[in-house]
């Protein structure tokens, strides 16, 4: 096996295909060079835009490369206006009216642009940035755009996010799945995908460039995820000195958060990251347990409150070392970590219709908390090539350590007919993993070819204990009960290659390719002696094409497979007992899951923008939660590999500038979803139709103020077994920038007017029907300063290629 992979490890690498640039029949190319006049020297990164002669609007754009030289291809046979701009330098404009046939090809020759000291204060932008722009393989969300960046959270933008719902209990889920893997900055965080709701709800969204969801991945990432990727982008690029900026933001009634965020740049060395931390005041809400059982009837219900509170701290630091134009060394380290507390009094009692069953209740008293503790560090090499500086070799290595600790002191007092001590239950769950990654970039003249190898070596754990109360020698004291308590650890070795293709031929983009995984699992439970040896290969294909049409339109079609691994959380053996009536324990024999997705989208472009999506996907044996019976007062949920789920989806989003300063947009996706499966002997068939809508218009009265209103409505979810009701959202923002633009106070509120939210998710079954419901805190007001200082010159050299482990979705 290994001379198997290392054979296909030196096909992908030394691959190179022999391409010539022509012009294809009927269309035309225009090239040249631009040439810094000051330095009389190429100058990269300058935008050139062609423009039709005669209609004045915009045809296709381009950025020069870092030699100066620039080629737009696939151009009609007519007359065009080329504009070169580029930020402190005056901007050109040349008239090309040679493009004909037999002469398909104008080169412009060398274009001298000369700088200018006074342009970044003469030019004004009046057009809005687009909040949304799709891609071939994704769609990204600006959040620098939306003026309530300045005082939300990450949570408050992933609601507006195109493809992305969050329904009223902040569980997120992409394309209708909740299979997906989520991180930052296109790595892996184990914090978000083990506490994604707590952390995106801390963390400020004027940290965040913006949002990316891939939805048809390409072969270079890990094939994990049923829906996709959603990828949160939160570095910026650093000059020669130092930028930055503080963020004072305070919630009620959540709490206050401090950010700080920062670049700096001398020479080769850059450095930028960001760190903040917050305190979670105690705020206390109320919920509801039901459940009612059949045969014989019986009624369970449950009331009660619980108070939260906590702190949390966060921080993520990038380092670059540019060793010469074509070796470059850089590194990363994150560290978050947070500890939260919790109080639950809970009034609880039991009938039932059975004469020989007797009533029953008590009052249960949890005194717990949890809380996470993750570590991540990598180190990046990358080799240029001189022959093109597109042409790379990356070598990877990243190191992560994630620990998640919850404990319960459970205790019930006002007993009648109850016999259960009180006891103390705790689990310390996490992972351990080492990741080696080598990625190969070759480019040709209209291919590009992408190879690599990679190996991910993880070790997920789980320590669980229970103690309890017990008479010993007529004292009462805590023992630890055996039966009731495990040490779990979950070795999975995942052996990856890839091999991709992006060919550009006028007006057509074609990326494909293919991974090869291998995972190998190897499972011990220490308390009882089992184990389990288990090993699977996926082929996992993957293709994008994207046609360009004349007025900035595109249709775009995907085609991907992807993959579910079972995380630690639904693998856990750990049985919670938080709540002695409704308990809640993993799956340590799930298996993979498979999906097939396809999608179209049509874009397009200009003064507004709109884009629409058909896309399908299904699976079978997918891993879904379930629950059943184990008594009268007990329900047992867990995770097991018995659905078959279906989905049909129609996205429509789009912006448009109804003025200069009024702008709306709209985000809106109906969706159709079958599931079906049996459990515990049961058959399940659940279907319906469910839509995700976000509508927004922001209005500029000036250049210094911004007024933005933000309305939501998610239906509701659709399970094996059941669902929840469905929730709306809305918000009201309004920012003021004063001291020369370097100081901006915004405030907003979130559902004005409803102050409580009833969200319900229940089970149903020819057996029982159980009902959670949460009375949440909904209004709420932020308020926030944030303060820029810094003075740029010159950018910071990054990596472009870095581990992406991917191959673990979020649970």
């Amino acid at each position: 096996m290994r001379h198997i992979l290392l054979v296909l490890i030196l096909l992908c690498l030394v691959t190179t295909v022999h391409a010539q640039t022509t012009a294809a029949k009927g269309l035309g190319i225009i090239k040249g060079t631009i040439i810094d006049s000051a330095k009389n020297a190429p100058l990269g990164y300058a935008t050139i835009a062609v423009v039709d002669a005669e209609t004045k609007q915009p045809v296709k754009s381009t950025l020069s490369k870092d030699n100066g030289s620039f080629e737009l291809s696939g151009l009609a046979l007519k007359s065009y206006q080329l504009n070169v701009i580029s930020v402190g330098y005056q901007t050109k404009s040349i008239a090309v009216n040679t493009l004909k046939e037999g002469a398909a090809t104008a080169n412009v020759d060398k274009i001298i642009l000369a700088p200018s000291s006074s342009q970044l204060n003469e030019v004004k932008v009046t057009a809005a940035k687009p909040l949304v722009k799709q891609e071939i393989d994704r769609v990204s969300y600006d959040v620098q755009a939306d003026p309530d960046s300045k005082a939300q959270t990450a949570m408050d933008m992933l609601r507006k996010v195109p493809l992305i719902s969050v329904d009223g209990d902040d569980n997120i889920q992409l394309q209708g799945s909740g299979s997906y893997k989520i991180f930052i900055n296109g790595k892996p965080s184990q914090m978000l995908a083990n506490n994604p709701k707590d952390i995106l709800k801390a963390m400020p969204a004027a940290n965040i460039l913006k949002i990316e969801v891939i939805t048809t991945p390409p072969a270079k990432y890990d094939a994990e995820g049923l829906a996709g990727i959603i990828n949160i982008i939160t570095s910026k690029t650093a000059d020669d000195g130092y930028n930055g900026s503080v963020t004072a933001r305070y919630n009620l009634p959540w709490g206050p958060n401090l950010n700080l965020t920062g670049t700096a740049k001398q020479g080769k060395f850059g450095v930028s990251g960001y760190v903040g931390g917050g305190d979670r005041i105690a705020v206390t809400t109320n919920s509801l347990n039901e459940r009612q059982t059949y045969a014989p009837v019986s009624d369970f219900l449950q009331t009660g409150s619980r108070q939260n509170k906590g702190k949390y701290v966060y921080s993520s630091v990038e380092l670059s070392y540019e060793i010469d134009t074509l070796n470059l060394l850089t590194g990363s380290v994150e560290y978050d970590k947070g500890r939260f507390d919790q109080f639950q009094d809970q009034p609880t009692q039991f009938t039932s219709a059975d004469p020989g069953t007797l009533p029953q209740s008590y009052r249960l008293l949890n005194n717990g908390g949890y809380g996470w503790d993750e570590t991540d560090l990598g180190l990046n090499y990358q080799l240029g090539f001189k022959r093109d500086k597109k042409q790379l070799l990356t070598a990877s290595y990243q190191y992560t350590y994630f620990s998640n600790e919850n404990h319960s002191d459970i205790s019930t007092v006002d007993r009648v007919n109850y016999n259960s001590p009180d006891n103390n239950q705790q689990n310390n769950a996490g992972t351990r993993q080492h990741t080696l990654q080598l990625d190969y970039v070759h480019p040709l003249k209209q291919l590009t070819i992408e190879a690599g190898a990679k190996a991910i070596f993880r070790n997920n754990f789980s320590n669980s204990e229970v103690e309890n109360l017990t008479n010993v020698n007529g004292q009462n004291v805590f023992v630890t009960d055996p039966t009731l308590s495990n040490d779990f650890n979950y070795h999975q070795n995942v052996y990856s290659l890839y091999n991709s293709y992006t060919y550009k031929a006028g007006n057509w983009t074609w990326k494909g390719g293919v991974r090869m995984e291998h995972t190998h699992v190897d499972a011990n439970f220490f308390t009882d002696g089992s184990s389990l040896n288990r090993d699977y290969t996926n082929v996992i294909p993957s293709l994008s094409i994207m046609r360009n049409f004349s007025k900035n339109q595109s249709l775009t079609f995907g085609f991907t497979n992807r993959l579910e691994r079972p995380g630690i959380w639904q693998l856990n053996p750990f049985v919670d007992r938080s709540n002695p009536q409704i308990i809640n324990t993993g799956n340590p024999d799930l298996h993979a899951v498979l999906s097939h997705l396809f999608e179209l989208t049509y874009n397009k472009s200009g003064i507004g923008n709109i884009s629409a999506k058909l896309s399908y996907m299904y699976t079978n044996n997918s891993i879904v939660s379930v629950t059943k019976l184990i008594s009268d007062t007990l329900s047992e949920t867990t995770y097991d590999n018995v659905g078959k789920y279906k989905t049909a989806r129609f996205n429509l989003n789009g912006s448009y500038p109804i003025t200069k300063q009024l702008n709306a947009s709209l985000n809106t996706a109906l969706f159709y979803v079958w599931i079906k499966g049996t459990y515990n002997g049961e058959f399940y068939s659940n279907k319906g139709p469910r839509t995700n809508t976000n509508a927004s218009v922001t209005y500029k009265p000036g250049d210094d103020w911004t007024i933005g209103a933000n309305y939501g409505y998610n239906s509701h979810l659709i399970w094996l077994q059941g669902g929840s009701n469905h929730y709306m959202y809305s918000s009201l923002s309004l920012s003021k920038v004063i001291l020369n633009k370097k100081l901006t106070i915004t405030g907003v509120v979130n559902n004005p007017t409803q102050k409580l939210y009833t969200y319900t998710q229940f089970t149903s079954t020819p057996d029982f029907y159980q009902a959670n419901t949460q009375y949440q805190i909904y209004r709420t007001f932020n308020f926030s300063l944030n303060y820029k200082f810094g003075k740029l010159s010159s950018d910071i050299k990054k990596n472009q290629r870095s581990i992406n482990n991917d191959d673990v979705s979020k649970q």
